[in-house]
């Protein structure tokens, strides 16, 4: 036949057969995302801070997208385990890290971790950051930071104080205090925040720096004494609470928890996942599951969330330095 149509479709035929046979081109280049399970790995106990948080997050992507959000608790080693797991997975847009700062501190205090939060993942949004809160036991004669300076001052090497374990975000806070307000305390480290302050209410150690909203229901209840925050500004989950840096000028460590993923996952991906975890945190919903656990939604890009990360590197570093803190 010699119509018009007929050269314009064998052209168009040729095209698509060409396109299929190119090895630029594949079924999985054009594949919906996500088509399968997602899984977003916590490096701590479930509920915890983080564990909640993606919990959160995660139920918000089941819903938008219609694939299982999977979060999966890998406690232990300070957070290393579930570290390393992420940063091993393939870096195919399903497997997350719920990354926080124990993920900051853990390669500055410990030798030949085999990941680097900022080296080896693709930031993607800070999601909340909550302040940790200085709590005493009632029976330590301290109504304040101040006070519990001067009591350290007075009795040099006689206040313990517990954490979640060497080199976690408490540890490194505590540390901190000391170096700043020129105190000796004495580091007892748990395997958890509950076990420092389970130990805490019981008087085995006289002080904790723990996450607000692990503590503020044992604060609530008198069984502990809150003497501040770690936040530059009073928070408003407890705006009675003074900050340490009203005693202790220039001091602040926060906790926090971002989303990363491995290295050289797809960039569209990346946008898509933030996309959605801003557009998440801007609902009220999300919002006061968010401040009930003690915490303020953020949403970032990631050029910020990175900028974040690298600033929390550098201060964690110099007061690792400082301390003279390092494992090997």
């Amino acid at each position: 036949m010699t119509s018009r149509g007929t050269p314009i479709a064998g052209t168009l035929c040729y095209a698509a057969a060409l396109m299929l046979a190119s090895p630029g081109i594949s079924a999985r280049a054009a594949e919906r995302y996500p088509s399968k399970p997602i899984r977003i790995i916590v490096p701590s106990a479930p509920s915890s801070g983080p564990d909640v948080v993606a919990r959160l997050i995660g139920a918000r992507l089941t819903e938008v997208w219609g694939e299982q959000v999977v979060i999966d608790a890998r406690p232990g080693a300070a957070g290393n385990i579930a570290s390393e797991i992420a940063a091993r997975a393939t870096p195919d847009g399903y497997t997350f890290l719920m990354g926080s700062s124990q993920q900051i501190s853990g390669p500055l205090f410990f030798d030949k971790l085999p990941y680097d939060l900022i080296r080896d993942f693709s930031p993607i949004s800070l999601i909340a950051s909550t302040p940790y809160v200085l709590s005493v036991h009632p029976s330590v004669p301290a109504t304040s930071v101040k006070e519990l300076i001067a009591l350290a001052k007075a009795k040099p090497g006689t206040l313990y104080y517990g954490s979640s374990g060497m080199g976690g975000a408490p540890h490194i806070a505590a540390e901190m205090l000391k170096t700043m307000a020129g105190i000796n305390l004495v580091h007892v480290p748990y395997k958890s925040v509950v076990f420092a302050l389970v130990d805490l209410m019981g008087g085995q150690v006289q002080l904790t720096i723990s996450v607000l909203p692990a503590a503020l229901p044992m604060i609530r209840q008198g069984k502990l004494r809150a003497l501040g925050v770690t936040s530059l500004k009073r928070t408003p989950r407890a705006p009675e609470l003074e900050t340490i840096a009203e005693t202790v000028p220039g001091y602040e460590m926060l906790g926090w928890y971002g989303l990363v993923a491995p290295i050289r996952t797809p960039n569209r991906i990346l946008a898509m996942l933030n996309a959605e975890i801003v557009k998440a945190l801007k609902t009220a919903e999300i919002q006061d599951r968010v401040h009930a656990l003690g915490a303020d939604p953020l949403g970032t890009t990631p050029r910020e969330f990175a900028a974040f990360m690298a600033a929390e590197k550098e201060k964690i570093r110099q007061t690792i330095e400082a301390a003279g803190l390092r494992s090997r």
